[in-house]
């Protein structure tokens, strides 16, 4: 990381080194755009590293949810884009022969014990419609096929799991092969003219460009603002490496239709990393003073999922991230100021939402906005 003085220029500016960050320096930087990475900390240290890595195309408003709010057409484009999302990930990592330990899984959604499989029905039929692809497995099914007792559950091919901060730091090695600058300061002020946005850094040097990229995760800069938007804090634990025969079959990704969900997968190496009972919390502290409420709570969900199985959780961390009411992200430009483009608002689709960003922002930079881009935008009515 480097240090700059002075005012310096490029074509644009993108203000975080995470995930989303580095997709977006790795595609400018390809359509042969200057761009200089600003980054308080370590690339991948905040929300990046606290990813459990889940490359869901689902989206956490269900397929009937989001039509029921914007429409059947509208609500499948977004689905489909999504579902693109991740093939698009997972031919980036091919082109580019990035190790990060990416591997294609299916998703397991289940219903929550207790209700009966109605729902799951419904989205199916939903996603049916859509062309999205999907099987409905009865609770025979599904304990036949994965041994989960719960009433339903839609099994779907197409998400994958990869290490999101090696993810992140080969992305911005690409970046840095042609000519990305990576700087180790704070934006502490933005301001914007007819032509050119400007930012401030902590150490007194200053960046001039044609645009600037927020990819600040969940932290937003007091002139960005969204009705639709909250920062929620989830907690996860992982275990030691399990024997075989706690490992499901497929090592789906799996996520309950319930809320708050709990999520889990599978690594490489057979631990197994779950998360959820999220809130919205922002307060850092009392995130933390919850973990081992959380910890345990997780636990016993899992164990009641997936009984009679030997664990050993050996560590636990908890995150904040930002959400939005219609589970859609925030992309695109701010309003009211000239020049700068965001991304924000992934909910559980981190890595996914942030390949869609890369690519809005990049033709955004290039002067080649699309009517589908507003589904995102970051003014978009209540729904």
């Amino acid at each position: 990381m480097l240090r700059v003085s002075g005012t310096q220029s490029c074509d644009v500016v993108v203000i975080g080194a995470g995930i989303t960050g580095a997709m977006t320096a790795e595609i400018l930087t390809r359509a042969g755009h200057s761009v200089i990475v600003v980054d308080r900390a370590f690339p991948g240290r905040g929300s990046t590293a606290a990813s459990t890595a889940m490359l869901l195309w689902e989206i956490d408003s269900s397929l009937v949810e989001l039509a029921d709010l914007y429409g059947f057409d509208k609500a499948s484009a977004v689905y489909q884009r999504s579902l693109l999302a991740v093939s698009g990930i997972a031919d980036l990592v091919e082109r580019l022969a990035l190790p990060c330990q990416f591997a294609l899984r299916p998703s397991l959604y289940l219903a929550p014990p207790g209700e009966g499989a109605g729902d799951l029905a419904q989205e199916h039929a939903a996603r049916a419609r859509a062309g999205l692809p999907g099987s409905l497995l009865s609770r025979e099914e599904l304990i036949g096929a994965f041994g989960f007792d719960r009433p339903a559950a839609l099994v779907s091919p197409g998400s994958a799991e990869a290490d999101p901060v090696q993810l992140s730091h080969g992305l911005l090695q690409a970046a840095f092969r042609r000519g990305a600058r990576l700087v180790a300061d704070e934006a502490v002020r933005y301001d914007w003219d007819d032509d050119t946005a400007y930012v401030a850094l902590a150490s007194g040097a200053s960046l001039n460009a044609r645009k600037v990229v927020l990819a600040t995760g969940y932290d937003m800069p007091d002139f960005v603002r969204s009705d639709l938007h909250s920062i929620v804090s989830t907690w996860c634990i992982a275990t030691a490496p399990v024997p075989g025969n706690a490992i499901w079959n497929d090592r789906a990704l799996l996520w309950e239709a319930a809320d708050p969900y709990l999520y889990a997968r599978l690594t490489q190496s057979d631990e197994i990393i779950l998360g959820g009972e999220d809130e919205v919390i922002e307060d850092a502290d009392k995130r933390d003073s919850k973990m081992a409420e959380k910890s345990a709570a997780l636990a016993r969900r899992m164990r009641a999922l997936w009984p009679d199985r030997d664990y050993t959780f050996t560590s636990s961390w908890t995150a904040a991230f930002g959400q939005t009411e219609d589970g859609l992200p925030l992309i695109g430009p701010v309003p009211g100021a000239r020049h700068i483009l965001a991304a924000y608002g992934y909910g559980g689709n981190g890595i996914t939402f942030s390949f869609m960003a890369s690519r809005i922002i990049a033709e955004l930079v290039a002067g080649a906005p699309r009517p589908w881009f507003d589904d995102f935008a970051l003014d978009r009515g209540q729904p």
